[in-house]
């Protein structure tokens, strides 16, 4: 590899190989990092050791993937791979089981408000999948500047039944050069350290197939028929949210309608936000040889199908049906 590589889900098999990201050094030990931030933890890690191991950092922040990817390309780690996903899954279904050597999480965002805590990513299952994916001897690592969060996820930890907890140590020295390390050093305050070591490796399966299957049917679509009038001009901005209580918490804009470039017909644009995970999303609307028009996900940008990006599917369908589409189909 000529420098640090940048990952979209799509350029994953499910689960992957260390030979296949790492075709040069596949038989170095495979370390994660989750929420690598502007990548300062890596190459002060790595400059430590003997020999690099093989990286894998996750994060969900665009901007912290452009900086990071420029901070290893100039420290000319080359066996580094970066990926714009929520953790969990490119732990569930890219990870092999005993595929990591280590998993690092440097000062996780804590959502520290009242009834967020099912937001937070050390929890009791995400323990037990990262057991199933930790190789014998292997280890999660989390340093925190926030003693709620550490308190909980040493909690979460012990009753996940497939970790020990140490907390006698001090962190990695890396850890202690990334961006909030520093601020809190420079207010004075300290930092919390722990490392959670598997007890027993339980498998987790990997649920999802190719997330881009050729077959239409098999991501979210709607199939319906337009009225002889249909005006796409007369789309306007709209916002959709999920209804309280229902199923997971999800919000959809409709941002804009475009004409396509490639098929007869148009593109959606939507911004889909569950959670921490944000998206845009792009849905087709496409006539058909039949007289029928398609309503489809895109494969534009690799969306994650989630169920705010099959809203958004939804949506686009709810909108077609006020013009005065008649749905004869409904795959979301």
């Amino acid at each position: 590899m000529s420098g640090a590589q940048i990952f979209r889900l799509g350029d994953f098999q499910f689960p992957d190989a260390a030979a296949r990201l790492y075709p040069d050094t596949p038989e170095r030990p495979w370390v994660l990092e989750v929420g690598f931030g502007d990548g300062r933890f890596w190459p002060h890690y790595a400059r430590a050791l003997p020999q690099a191991p093989n990286y894998l950092g996750v994060e969900i922040s665009g901007t912290s993937l452009l900086k990071a990817h420029r901070r290893l390309k100039d420290a000319g780690l080359t066996n580094a791979v970066l990926t714009k996903l929520p953790a969990d899954v490119l732990v569930r279904e890219v990870i092999p089981h005993a595929g990591l050597d280590l998993i690092v999480v440097n000062f996780p965002d804590p959502w520290p408000k009242a009834g967020h805590t099912d937001h937070r990513l050390l929890r009791a299952p995400f323990f037990q999948l990262a057991a199933s994916r930790l190789k014998p001897g292997g280890a999660v690592l989390l340093t925190t500047d926030h003693d709620e969060y550490f308190a909980f996820a040493c909690e979460e930890a012990r009753a996940s039944g497939v970790m020990t907890v140490d907390t006698g140590a001090p962190p990695p020295p890396a850890a202690l050069e990334t961006k909030y390390a520093l601020k809190w050093r420079d207010l004075g305050l300290g930092v919390n350290h722990a490392r959670f070591t598997p007890t027993t490796h339980p498998p987790v399966p990997h649920g999802t197939t190719h997330p881009y299957p050729e077959d239409d049917h098999a991501v979210p679509h709607a199939i319906l028929t337009l009225p002889d009038r249909f005006d796409p001009s007369e789309f306007s901005k709209f916002t959709k949210r999920s209804e309280p209580g229902h199923g997971p918490d999800w919000t959809v804009i409709l941002l804009d309608l475009y004409g396509s470039l490639r098929r007869d017909g148009w593109v959606a644009l939507a911004h889909v936000v569950e959670g921490q995970l944000t998206q845009e999303v792009l849905v087709g609307i496409t006539n058909r040889e039949d007289g029928s028009t398609l309503v489809r996900l895109a494969r534009f940008g690799g969306p994650i199908i989630t169920p705010g990006v099959k809203a958004a599917v939804g949506a686009v369908t709810d909108w077609l049906e006020t013009q005065g589409a008649t749905v004869t189909h409904r795959g979301y």
